[in-house]
């Protein structure tokens, strides 16, 4: 968390220095004030000095008349763009004007913990849990914005707490699943074909939806038969998207590919070469796609197949499943996924292990006798 932006003087009043930006020169502009008799008057100038540094045009007593949706437009979002990358913010901004309606119109400092909990309440009555914590923790985050900036005294979303934390049930297709999806797909039509090429890649590799529409075809060294991660893909429509660095430094990884899936990308190649000129691996027009076309070919072939539907996710699950279920070690797992440390893995699949006790205790049985007494 950010230090305290009010100072206590030596003579016993308050002072604060606002940061309000740089120069033309570079040169960091700021402003103090000092003097103050009380903390509560010092922060209360501080964000005077913060709003109108920020909006211009507001008078000098709008602290105590700043609504949340103006907290919001103003304040917190022009600075949380500068804090992560542009998904993020595009997708948090979305969650935003979605979910956080039902206080825009709250004075932001008479926002109160009966407000959150009606709130919440609410949002629980068509999320589910996992996502209105979600919603909440970002909630949480705008609220201790304002405390930092001196424009509330207390977070009452944390006062109220999140919504209790509920396991997810992982959806995951089994490899018998997956081969009757594939058995619905007519590799003879481009379309289905590179939809096939699309969801074995996915089934096969654990890759997030990012980070397989972003693989160009010199990711792949066909001798070694490697598969180089070290990108992701933003995308917003066809004309405008970017490959961005991935979801974390972990997520930077090299997989090596089986040789079925090898001789698949091989013929893809070749087909996809005589109908368009790309770079992009998952791609049939020269384009990358956004993920609903997926999604939307899950739902397709998952009912032609009569297996249960799963997210574009689900192929990461998916493959996870296999992985566990051929016996491989949970570091390896690991480290296919790109997961930044073991804790994830086993927090999110340590449950699809469910015989691994009973195996254990038949491999510890008689580890403690003498070789002789074992043979007797």
């Amino acid at each position: 968390m950010a230090k305290d932006p009010i100072k206590k003087a030596d003579n016993g009043t308050y002072y604060f220095r606002a940061n309000l930006g740089y120069d033309s020169k570079g040169k960091k502009i700021q402003k103090q004030h000092g003097g103050f008799k009380t903390k509560k008057e010092a922060k209360e100038a501080y964000a005077r000095v913060i709003l109108e540094k920020n909006n211009p045009n507001a008078p000098s007593d709008s602290t105590q008349k700043l609504t949340f949706k103006g907290f919001i437009d103003d304040i917190f979002l022009p600075w949380y763009k500068t804090q992560v990358k542009e998904r993020t913010y595009e997708h948090r901004k979305l969650i935003i004007n979605k979910h956080f309606e039902y206080f825009f119109k709250f004075e932001l400092t008479k926002l109160k913990p009966i407000h959150v909990q009606s709130w919440q309440l609410e949002l629980s009555q068509t999320l589910k849990s996992s996502s209105v914590r979600t919603v909440q923790h970002l909630l949480s985050m705008c609220l201790d914005r304002a405390i930092i900036l001196g424009l509330m005294n207390e977070n009452p979303s944390k006062i109220i707490g999140n919504v209790k934390k509920e396991k997810t049930k992982i959806e995951f297709w089994t490899a018998d699943d997956f081969k009757k999806v594939l058995k619905c797909m007519d590799t003879n039509d481009y379309y289905q074909h590179f939809m096939s090429v699309a969801f074995r890649l996915l089934f096969m590799t654990g890759m997030r939806i990012g980070e397989g529409t972003a693989i160009h075809w010199e990711d792949i060294n066909f001798k070694t038969g490697q598969l180089t991660i070290n990108k992701s893909l933003y995308y917003k429509n066809r004309e405008d998207y970017t490959f961005s660095e991935t979801k974390t430094k972990a997520s930077n990884r090299t997989i090596v590919l089986d040789e079925d899936t090898l001789t698949m990308l091989k013929e893809w190649k070749k087909v996809q070469g005589k109908v368009v000129k790309t770079e992009l691996v998952m791609s049939y027009n020269g384009f990358p796609n956004k993920k609903d076309i997926y999604g939307n070919a899950i739902t397709q072939y998952a009912e032609e197949a009569g297996v249960h539907r799963i997210t574009v996710h689900g192929m990461r699950h998916s493959h996870v499943a296999l992985l566990i279920s051929m016996g491989e070690n949970p570091l390896l797992i690991k480290e296919r996924l790109g997961h930044e440390d073991i804790q994830t893995t086993l927090g999110t699949y340590g449950h699809l292990y469910p015989n691994s006790n009973f195996e254990v205790a038949q491999k510890l049985k008689g580890v403690l006798l003498d070789k002789e007494a074992k043979s007797a």
